[in-house]
């Protein structure tokens, strides 16, 4: 006679365990994002849960969030002050927050050229080479000898064979707009 094999039980996992864990991996999220507000919530609710480990770990990372809520707040005199701010994250590596300083002095100064010039260059270290392409342009367009700087300027060596960066910094001295008695004069 056969032996029969009882199936297996699963073991259930206890759902405060299973609960702790995703509010572990959402504050981990929050915390690599710099939201760091919203990470201190998720692990905070991590604290009750059964996994001392988890626990443990939870800890470090309020820590981390709670000393970067207590930095004071950057204060700039200057729009020219906080871009140049965001020029030296650039020169950094910290892109991510770079961008982010860009960003709200672009909300403040939609035209200012030295802003839009800063996030050509950003976009085109961090590959976004089409939108480094546009947003040049419009800044060339508030501040044409941007072109000169555009030229010399290593941040935008990943666009130097593209040939849509050579004719935005060396125009057709001929492609501009006619006079409009040119217009006239060759319509007869």
């Amino acid at each position: 006679m056969p032996l029969k094999l009882a199936p297996k039980k699963q073991a259930t996992e206890d759902p405060r365990h299973t609960q702790a864990v995703q509010n572990y991996e959402s504050g981990l999220r929050a915390l690599q994002e710099r939201k760091f507000d919203k990470a201190k919530g998720h692990l905070q609710k991590v604290l009750t849960g059964p996994d001392k480990s988890l626990v443990d770990r939870a800890h470090v990372h309020i820590a981390a969030c709670d000393k970067n809520l207590d930095k004071p707040a950057l204060q700039f005199k200057s729009s020219e002050e906080h871009y140049d701010y965001a020029v030296s994250l650039i020169n950094t590596g910290d892109y991510v927050i770079a961008r982010e300083h860009l960003d709200k002095l672009l909300k403040q100064q939609p035209k200012a050229e030295y802003v839009l010039y800063g996030l050509a260059a950003l976009d085109c270290l961090t590959g976004h080479l089409e939108e480094s392409l546009k947003t040049l342009g419009e800044a060339i367009q508030v501040k044409p000898s941007l072109r000169f700087q555009a030229r010399n300027d290593g941040d935008f060596q990943n666009l130097a064979e593209d040939p849509r960066f050579t004719e935005l910094l060396y125009p057709d001295p001929g492609s501009g707009e006619s006079e409009p008695e040119d217009e006239e004069a060759s319509a007869y």
